[in-house]
């Protein structure tokens, strides 16, 4: 039996309606949802002794069942003479005091003012086909209706989809009215998808427009928002902040039933956010894995990210997530990271908060009253402590914090909140600075202080920073291209002229300097701010062998370039950051590696020197455009990828008859090692400089 119209348009005309009903019989038909669905937010609206109309009542039990509950001063009006005379019969002798009326809402025959409540389960939806004229003036005169037979401080309460050009209508007309405007989501798609029968891939939502007394020259509008059926409503702006909040909610809604049906998205990642502050305060990304053989207990996992660690590549990464989930065991593995800047208390109240949201993105086929599991490293949401937050005129809002890694080590980063998932500058703490830490984060736990509350760590040069142990990989990689200079083994007692540009937290330079005592260092930042972070958070400091030169690195090396007597540089180092994120390539910017700016690289570069650039580029046809540019002005070039990570370190000389095969490349790196490695010079015995260079690939 096809019961559906035609076209839109046809919901609004009574013969359709006739025809619907004669054909359904006595069936109720529900639109939207039934009164178990529906009775919080009526409940919460509607007063048990509150006279209420029910418009476009057709054959819904909604009525019937709010009748039962004790709201029995109820009139229901329908367009369709064969529905309301269904109606009288079904509920004359159960029901006497509900009535049901053949009444056309555009022309109700109801003196003002003689409800309380005007009540709507889809009948505007219904109505408002198009935004044709017609069909719009035929709006106009229902909502006028509703407006005339409502007293001062009844609600219009409409049960709808809240489509985009319904919203409009509804919202625009009454708050020009001078109503209050709520709109409360009743139903997600979740509760729908798991009916037999799934009605709507949309939320179902509440308008409730309560009527005020008209105030001469009041231009007062007021915009609410409930999204939860317990929530606080929340005050909005204007009517377009309305809309685009309930488009926000439409939007997670059929995302959720496209992840209900299908498995194998691709990347979706989703941010849910503080309902009082509207701010970020979890990261959820959904992993499939169509590979994990199907049982009854992995269908589903929550793996929380230590605080922190969502940088990491596991984490941090497609890749890495998709490898998590393969090893966790599940068909379907959501990550979540925590956000800086929000309080967590711990493991069960990040569950607790957690439990109901994360189960609408469940998959189709699990077990009824299955217990889904949490999951994550050693079972707690790690440490997170800002240290200073602050904002630079050149890279915006940073931040500096302490986090625990996996060895229960801590370690100071560098964040731009423009990247805020990218670490822009790491250093590990002292064992005792770590230790400190920990004292004072439990001492703090008794006092009940949020867990990234700033706080006062020594942060003094020279005692809080192991400035023996490089964080960064991409940092040790280039370290070891020391060893492509001649005679490495000499290198400690070797004068080295260096040039580094971009400082960052200084922690390059700075190992250069303390490890190769007879090196002289220029660093190039273009940003002050860097250089009073490196300084006061990172343990860097200037000296006789290091100089810091404020400048951009561009018009640095020109006006090096252009000098008569130009200076010339053993070592020459790119690990600069692009600002404009609209680039394929990131690291560094595009006018770093230009043709003509390589030539004036070239000019300041000694004939036996090295060249060391890391590059990070996601664009293919890009990087090899950037290679092969390189390539034309130096003609020996060798690639080290770093793994796990889009990072790439260059290494670039100008004789190509200096090439050198790998296992000559590892025999230097082993010479310069083992002259690092003497007593007393506090060498990370983790690093070996031989194994940065074991894949090294010439191009």
């Amino acid at each position: 039996m096809n019961l559906l119209p035609k076209s839109a348009k046809e919901f609004g005309s009574v013969d359709y309606w006739e025809k619907f009903f004669q054909q359904r019989g006595k069936k109720a038909f529900e639109w939207y949802g039934t009164y178990l669905e529906l009775c919080g937010v009526l409940h919460k609206y509607i007063k048990p002794r509150e006279k209420v109309l029910v418009v476009g009542c057709g054959n819904s039990e909604l009525s019937e069942q709010l009748y039962d509950v004790g709201y029995q001063d109820i009139v229901n009006i329908d367009i369709s003479e064969v529905v309301i005379k269904q109606m009288k019969e079904r509920n004359a002798s159960r029901r006497p005091r509900m009535s049901f009326l053949k009444m056309d809402m555009t022309q109700m025959e109801f003196p003002d003012a003689s409800f309380q409540v005007v009540l709507d389960k889809g009948t505007l939806d219904a109505v408002l086909t198009d935004e044709e004229e017609k069909t719009l003036q035929q709006v106009d005169r229902m909502l006028a209706e509703v407006g005339r037979v409502l007293q001062v401080g009844g609600r219009y309460l409409c049960i709808s989809l809240a489509q985009a050009h319904v919203l409009k209508k509804a919202v625009g007309h009454f708050s020009r009215e001078g109503w209050m405007v709520r709109v409360h989501q009743v139903a997600s798609s979740q509760d729908q998808l798991l009916e037999a029968e799934p009605r709507f891939s949309l939320p179902v939502f509440a308008f409730i427009m309560t009527k005020f007394r008209p105030v001469t020259g009041s231009a007062l509008q007021i915009f609410e928002l409930c999204a939860q059926e317990q929530g606080k409503p929340v005050r909005l702006e204007s009517a377009e902040q309305l809309a685009e909040a309930v488009r926000e909610r439409q939007q997670y809604a059929w995302l959720c039933s496209q992840l209900y049906r299908k498995a194998g998205l691709g990347s979706v990642s989703l941010d849910l956010c503080n309902g009082d502050t509207g701010e970020p305060r979890y990261t959820l990304h959904v992993v499939d894995s169509p590979t994990v053989k199907p049982s009854r207990d992995n269908h589903f996992a929550i793996f929380i990210i230590p605080q922190g660690r969502e940088t990491e590549w596991l984490f941090g990464m497609e890749e890495g997530r998709k490898q998590l989930a393969a090893s966790a065991g599940f068909r379907r593995l959501i990550t979540v990271a925590l956000h800086r800047g929000q309080q967590y208390e711990g493991m069960d109240s990040i569950q607790a908060e957690l439990s109901a949201r994360v189960m609408e993105l469940a998959p189709a086929g699990m077990p009824a009253q299955l217990q889904v599991p949490f999951l994550s490293v050693g079972g707690d949401i790690g440490v997170r402590i800002v240290q200073h937050q602050d904002r630079s005129p050149l890279s915006g809002d940073y931040v500096i914090e302490d986090v625990q890694g996996d060895d229960r080590r801590y370690f100071r980063r560098l964040i731009f909140l423009s990247n805020r998932n990218v670490v822009q500058s790491e250093a590990r703490l002292l064992q005792d600075v770590s230790h400190r830490a920990q004292k004072k984060r439990k001492k703090d736990r008794k006092k009940h202080r949020p867990a990234d509350t700033p706080e006062d760590l020594p942060a003094a040069p020279g005692q809080s920073i192991d400035k023996s142990y490089l964080c960064c990989e991409h940092h040790k990689a280039m370290i070891a291209g020391l060893a492509l200079l001649k005679n490495p083994e000499l290198l400690l007692e070797t004068p080295l002229a260096l040039l580094v540009v971009g400082l960052g937290g200084g922690s390059l330079p700075l190992f250069i300097h303390d490890h190769f005592p007879k090196s002289c260092i220029h660093a190039v930042e273009i940003d002050p701010s860097m250089l009073e972070v490196a300084t006061q958070w990172f343990g860097f400091c200037q000296s006789d062998r290091m100089k810091v030169h404020i400048a951009d690195g561009l018009d640095f090396i020109t006006s090096l370039a252009e000098e008569e007597a130009r200076p010339h540089y053993d070592v020459i180092m790119f690990d600069v950051d692009s600002k404009d994120p609209t680039l394929g390539m990131s690291c560094p910017p595009p006018a770093f590696v230009a043709q003509l700016f390589l030539q004036k690289v070239k000019s300041i570069l000694t004939p036996e020197g090295v060249f060391i650039l890391n590059l990070v580029c996601r664009d293919l046809g890009l990087k090899d455009s950037v290679l092969a540019g390189l390539k034309a002005v130096f003609p020996l070039l060798y690639v080290r990828r770093i793994e796990g990570e889009v990072n790439e370190i260059l290494f670039c000389q100008l004789h190509s008859e200096r090439k050198l095969a790998t296992p000559e490349l590892l025999e230097m790196a082993r010479a310069l090692e083992q002259t690092l490695r003497k007593p007393g010079r506090g060498w990370d015995d983790t690093y070996v400089l031989s194994d940065m260079l074991n894949t090294v690939k010439i191009v």
